[in-house]
């Protein structure tokens, strides 16, 4: 049946919908948001027209062979192209005498696979004979259309550009840091503070920064945050985005040192890649079964060169092409890892040791592959190999045996025990004539090893945990590694130098417990605890010392500020605490002459520095005594407030109470009652003779 005209209609359940929101955008409403950006991901997957042309590539410079070697080349393409895709057909033209013509047509099963073969496999080197060039099929129609009159671009408006250094300028020199903490579950809130006494600023705080957590660059340009479809990364005085990276679900990123180049690495490490920071263009990618050290990319100091360890060999890129280094691999049999000098192009590794064979430590020089140095080693199980910060010196920890076997009832895939262990420390004089090395022997199980940053000593926990010894030596030019001191029945786990040398933190993790050292004299300035702390991290000026209760601990958690001479400056409780991170500060640009001179003369600037720092103390106090003077006056004029209005009232409480007055106990005499009560609190008893 037809609904009359202005008939209301109702429903079953009798609601009325005539109070419903409008969604609709108002008159003249322009979205400022366009649907690249708020549907990036979804519009990827939206089908287009295509002619399949995107998913072919052109290899030239193939050799030319005959009928006969065809079959062998056509195996050796196939090899190397399959990697960037799932391959469809591959086409290769021949001449009148069945000879290939020197190139070929390869498809792909999309464009993706196309992109990466052209991206991977230009300039691949074949033999030495023969470079491979790789291009899209689909260029031939894109420079085909070039006009041939250029004109030129229009110029664009000048954007004022995020300075990414202002944190360097601060005229006190405070450090800046930032603490994590999940304020909700699923919600981290990171905050960022500038150290000042006697309370930290705070500069910003940003609730829903990152899912996970946070990462500086090495020189703190940058802050990496995490999410689910990537990384990205921010920068200046309010943290703006610099850029993004399409990596979902990145698990754990790496920064080159120079802050050009980021690294993510995706779910159990299988994708791995490599990208510009400041276009976010992807430069390389890799595979990879897992996230083993062996398979985390090791940077020159000076971006140059990146490095991995695949299959008995090392693969170093040249970062300025992302090819292989002379395009080939530096084939090692039994390498089991290696490592970058901090300052210099050389890469020192180790090799297992063999039937017959000793193991050996080598130093290699980049790019000219040149052996510095080799030290054969006999009876290794295992082998560390520690840098120092400065480049000046490279310790080798090794762990031999006496003797070793086999487990009788599986000799295939059972596991080698050594017995009879004790540990050599090989030292490398880098800065000296033709390297030389010098041994340090040490019978106990070792439990920690550090090198001083800037300095050339060098600490050694030893011993049993519960009751080690820590020994420090020093290694001088020209002299064998001397023991300086030795601290014996110390409870100890870890060890922090202070990143300007000379001050250390002696910490036992399990306890909580630290020790502030002066390796001058080895003198302990301070002894402090810290229960269930478990980080510790120093500023980068070696100021301060922070350690922090994170993690499963569900009480006191938070942070502790200490100063390099172990007094506790401040305590700090903070819910659900999960990380704090110093940022980090680039190298400094005073020659090595200059900072001596400052040194010597030091004294000249302490009357400033004393002055400048009882003004800011006085300053803090003025600040604190007016804070608190604030507060006295807000709270007296409330209570004024209320009192007024309590003496309003009365009239009103004394009709609800039959017009008695019961503001004050002896209101109303005739009807109080005094009541006594007695308690019996000591009962005494008293022995008369």
């Amino acid at each position: 049946m037809a609904k009359k005209k202005g008939e209301n209609y109702n429903s079953d359940d009798d609601q009325d919908y005539s109070d419903e929101p409008n969604f609709d955008d108002p008159e003249g409403f322009v979205d400022d948001v366009t649907d690249e950006e708020l549907l990036a991901d979804f519009l990827k997957q939206k089908p287009c027209e295509s002619d399949g042309v995107e998913n072919v590539i052109v290899v030239d410079n193939i050799p030319v062979v005959a009928a006969d070697r065809f079959p062998k080349l056509k195996g050796i393409m196939e090899k190397i192209f399959k990697n960037a895709g799932t391959i469809v057909n591959v086409y290769y033209p021949k001449d009148e005498e069945d000879n290939t013509k020197g190139y070929a047509f390869i498809e792909y099963k999309n464009a993706e696979s196309a992109e990466e073969a052209v991206k991977t496999l230009n300039n691949y080197r074949l033999d030495k004979h023969y470079t491979l060039l790789v291009n899209r099929f689909s260029d031939f129609q894109k420079y085909s259309d070039i006009p041939k009159e250029w004109s030129p671009p229009e110029p664009q408006p000048y954007k004022v550009q995020n300075d990414l250094y202002n944190f360097l300028v601060e005229p006190d020199a405070q450090d800046h840091f930032c603490v994590v903490s999940e304020t909700t579950p699923g919600s981290v809130q990171v905050q960022f503070c500038q150290n000042t006494q006697p309370e930290p600023t705070e500069l910003l705080k940003r609730e829903r920064f990152t899912d996970t957590y946070v990462k500086w660059s090495p020189k703190g340009t940058y802050i990496v945050t995490f999410h689910k479809q990537g990384v990205i990364i921010w920068g200046g005085s309010s943290f703006v985005k610099v850029n993004k990276f399409a990596h979902g679900s990145a698990q754990y990123v790496d920064i080159s040192p120079c802050e050009q180049y980021l690294v993510t690495y995706g779910p159990n490490g299988q994708k791995i890649v490599i990208w510009d920071i400041r276009t976010g263009a992807e430069k390389r990618s890799f595979v990879s079964d897992g996230t083993t050290n062996a398979s985390m990319l090791r940077w020159s100091h000076d971006d140059r060169y990146v490095a991995r360890l695949v299959d008995n060999q090392i693969n170093i890129y040249d970062t300025t092409t992302f090819f292989l280094l002379d395009m080939k691999s530096i084939k090692v049999e039994g390498i089991r890892n290696f490592g970058w000098s901090p300052t210099d192009n050389i890469i020192a590794y180790w090799v297992a040791e063999e039937v017959d064979v000793p193991a050996k430590v080598t130093l290699l020089a980049i790019p000219k592959k040149i052996e510095l140095r080799t030290k054969n080693l006999f009876n290794v199980a295992d082998c560390k190999i520690h840098w120092q910060q400065s480049g000046d010196y490279l310790c080798v920890k090794v762990d031999r045996f006496s003797k070793s076997k086999k487990d009788k009832k599986d000799k295939k895939d059972s596991d080698v025990k050594f017995l009879g262990m004790f540990y050599n420390f090989e030292i490398f004089h880098m800065r000296e004539k033709d390297i030389p090395v010098d041994s340090v022997e040490v019978k106990e199980t070792i439990l920690a090893f550090a090198w001083e940053p800037v300095g050339s000593k060098f600490a050694i926990i030893h011993g049993e945990p519960s009751s080690s010894s820590i020994s420090f030596y020093e290694a001088k030019k020209g002299q064998e590694p001397a023991l300086v001191k030795k601290m014996e029945k110390k409870v100890c786990s870890h060890l922090f130098w202070s990143p300007r040398g000379q001050f250390i933190v002696m910490a036992n993790l399990q306890m909580g417990s630290f020790e502030f050292v002066d390796t001058n004299d080895f003198s302990i300035m301070k002894t402090g605890d810290h229960y269930r702390a478990s980080e510790v991290e120093w500023d980068p000026t070696g100021r301060y010392v922070v350690t922090g209760t994170s993690g499963k601990a569900k009480e006191d958690q938070g942070y502790y500020l200490w100063s390099f001479q172990g007094r506790i400056i401040r305590r700090v409780t903070l819910k659900n605490f999960m990380l704090f991170l110093w940022r980090p500060r680039p190298p400094t640009l005073l020659s090595e002459q200059k900072q001596k001179d400052i040194r010597k003369n030091l004294k000249k600037y302490y009357a400033q520095f004393e002055t400048k720092d009882r003004l800011r103390m006085t300053r803090a106090s003025k600040e604190l005594i007016e804070k608190r003077a604030k507060l006295r006056e807000q709270f007296t004029e409330y209570r004024t407030k209320r009192v007024k209005e309590w003496e309003e009232q009365k009239y009103r409480r004394m009709q609800l109470r039959n017009n008695v007055d019961t503001d004050t106990l002896e209101a109303d005499p005739e009807t109080a009652e005094e009541e006594v009560v007695e308690m019996l609190v000591r009962e005494d008893t008293t022995i008369i003779e």
